[in-house]
């Protein structure tokens, strides 16, 4: 029994490919949650480096530490060792405290360059892993999130966004780490030294911790709005060079390049805002540490007058001044690293927390290798939750080993049907059966082994023509590879190409004619050896004379097995066991293609105007 469709078109899937998909949420108590969930999976990115980590960290106290250490060593030789009476004595521990400073030296060098090395590998580790989780989750994601997003957009949170990930994951424990070691350890000396002059510095801290928390609320802003903008940039470039053919033909390099320059403005402009912003960030620390300089020299000379303070004291004093420089540059760049890193990363979690549309149920088996019945029952979806329904109270059954051709006008769901059967999307109500097995209760990947699909917009991927035949089946032996493009009426041309099997056919397979793409995707399909084929409108690139020859491929090929064919081109499905003819009414007639002739309907009139033009 067939009940209508909807009269909603094919370009109802079409969903408005907003870049705005991943929205800023408001401050409730779920998005503090969340914001504290983000940050314990940032934090668990360092447990597999922990030994590496903790190394790290134990580098960087031996960093800070040999920093404090040498205007301490310089404070033994000004204020002692140049007191001594016996000038060949006081020379002696002079060398051997310079013996002493040098190997405070040789530890620092060793633990600077063990921090900077080893510790850029593990934040290249976790970067890496970072991107690798990113691309593998993007794999997972069903067919409908790539209906609402841009290429361009996915592409910049990959790759733009997960470049300063490395750094922040590498410099944001060790630069806090040697910041707050060197900060305290300097002020210590200094109040050790002389409390009333280390108490005023003291004092400046809380306006320079405001001044840069100020600034870098600024530069969040400001880097958020750079990575959308890049993003855009990014967008702009793939879709002009992918397009670059369609681009020269309409002569529009002008117009092309007039949209990159304004997205490329808008990028400029947004960058100016964030270096801006860091631009007042840096004013800030660095006068901070002037200020604090010029404080200890007009104060501290003062106090010297007053026999408060001597002159060594005051030349430590001026060492550790220089080392608090230092924890300040570190927290302008921690600073700085952590708005371009964590706002990446955020950006990152941002897809990670998208869950698939499309999953496997808890109780999911592989599906054995199927007869082919495949039934719908009830069926109904639509592209859009609040859209009108593509399909609505469908039930079809398919015998197993059945050739049925699919035809009718565009948008009434033909290609929709066929893309319930592998679950690129889910049935909103019903069910789809193959052998008496819910599709919904078998794994996918078990599902979409037993079914190959040919679909209308050709894609084969940068390499030669072997390796993407083989993305069919990777194991497939040179003779089977052979086999399925003589299957595909593709062997003759292929081993005219330069190279044969093993010429490259550059990015999306531009060195070959439309029907030459279309021939080995076919025969993709038919090294996967599948037991339901799919071909969607698959010949419609092809000429008269290799249509023929597929056509008979896809006979031979489709003896036993259960077969779909959606095709515009009656010629194709002529010899179809069944021919179901759809409309916006639904499925209006089905049978032969010589019973629907008889029928002198739909069928009858679609196949007289084809025969006319």
């Amino acid at each position: 029994m067939n009940i209508p469709f909807s009269r909603a078109r094919k370009n109802s899937r079409r969903r408005n490919p907003s870049p705005n998909l991943f929205r800023d949420h408001p401050n409730t108590a779920a998005d503090r949650e969340r914001r504290w969930s983000r940050m314990r999976k940032f934090l668990s990115y360092y447990r597999p480096h922990l030994p590496l980590l903790l190394a790290d960290l134990l580098c960087a106290i031996l960093v800070a530490g040999t920093a404090v250490a040498l205007p301490l060593c310089a404070n033994v030789v000004t204020s002692r060792l140049l007191a001594l009476p016996d000038a060949p004595q006081a020379f002696a521990h002079i060398l051997a405290m310079g013996g002493v400073m040098l190997a405070v030296l040789a530890v620092q060098i060793v633990a600077i360059f063990f921090v900077d090395y080893r510790g850029h590998v593990m934040g290249a580790r976790i970067e890496a892993t970072v991107r690798q989780e990113l691309f593998e989750h993007c794999q997972k994601l069903s067919f409908s999130f790539y209906d609402r997003q841009r290429t361009g957009q996915l592409m910049s949170r990959i790759t733009n966004d997960s470049l300063w990930l490395g750094e922040l994951f590498h410099h944001g424990p060790e630069d806090l780490s040697i910041a707050v070691l060197k900060y305290g350890g300097a002020m210590l000396v200094l109040f050790f030294i002389d409390p009333p002059l280390a108490a005023l510095i003291l004092l400046l801290t809380p306006v320079a911790v405001a001044y840069a928390l100020y600034f870098n609320r600024r530069m969040n802003r400001a880097l958020e709005a750079s990575k959308r903008q890049i993003a855009a940039v990014n967008e702009r470039v793939e879709d002009a060079l992918a397009g670059i053919r369609v681009v020269q033909s309409f002569a529009n390099e002008a117009l092309e390049k007039e949209r990159f320059a304004e997205q490329n403005r808008r990028f400029l402009q947004s960058r100016a805002e964030g270096y801006r912003s860091e631009a007042w960030f840096s004013v800030g620390t660095e006068t901070f540490a002037q200020l604090v300089t010029i404080l200890v020299i007009i104060v501290g000379g003062l106090r010297i007058l007053a026999a408060e303070l001597t002159v060594p004291d005051m030349l430590t004093f001026l060492l550790c001044v220089a080392v608090l420089v230092d924890p300040v540059q570190r927290l302008a760049n921690f600073v700085r690293l952590w708005q371009e890193g964590y706002t990446g990363f955020v950006r990152a979690m941002e897809i990670l927390e998208i869950a698939p549309d499309i999953t496997d149920r808890p109780a999911a088996r592989p599906m054995p290798a199927p007869r082919g019945e495949i039934s719908f029952s009830n069926v109904a979806f639509g592209y859009e939750a609040d859209g009108p329904r593509v399909l609505e109270q469908l039930s079809l059954t398919i015998a197993p080993g059945e050739f049925v051709a699919l035809v009718g006008p565009s948008g009434v769901g033909k290609s929709t049907l066929c893309a319930l059967i592998p679950r690129f999307y889910d049935v909103e109500a019903g069910a789809i059966q193959i052998d008496g097995i819910d599709i919904r209760d078998v794994t996918l990947a078990s599902l979409r082994r037993h079914v190959g699909v040919v679909q209308q917009d050709v894609y084969l991927f940068a390499g030669t023509v072997a390796e993407n035949l083989r993305y069919g089946r990777p194991d497939a032996s040179d003779a089977e590879l052979e086999a399925a493009a003589r299957a595909a009426n593709a062997h003759d041309f292929i081993i005219a190409l330069p190279y044969g099997y093993d010429t490259d056919i550059g990015q999306r397979g531009v060195k070959l004619s439309g029907g030459q793409r279309q021939r080995i995707t076919i025969a993709r399909a038919f090294l996967k050896n599948p037991e339901i084929l799919i071909f969607d409108e698959a010949t419609s690139a092809l000429d008269n004379e290799s249509e023929r020859a597929v056509q008979q491929a896809l006979l031979s090929l489709a003896n036993g097995r259960t077969t779909l064919v959606i095709a515009h081109r009656l010629s194709t499905v002529r010899h179809a066991d069944r021919i179901l003819v759809l409309t916006a009414d639904g499925i209006v007639e089905q049978g032969t293609h010589d019973e629907l002739m008889a029928q002198d309907g739909v069928y009858a009139n679609l196949h007289s105007v084809q025969a006319s033009i």
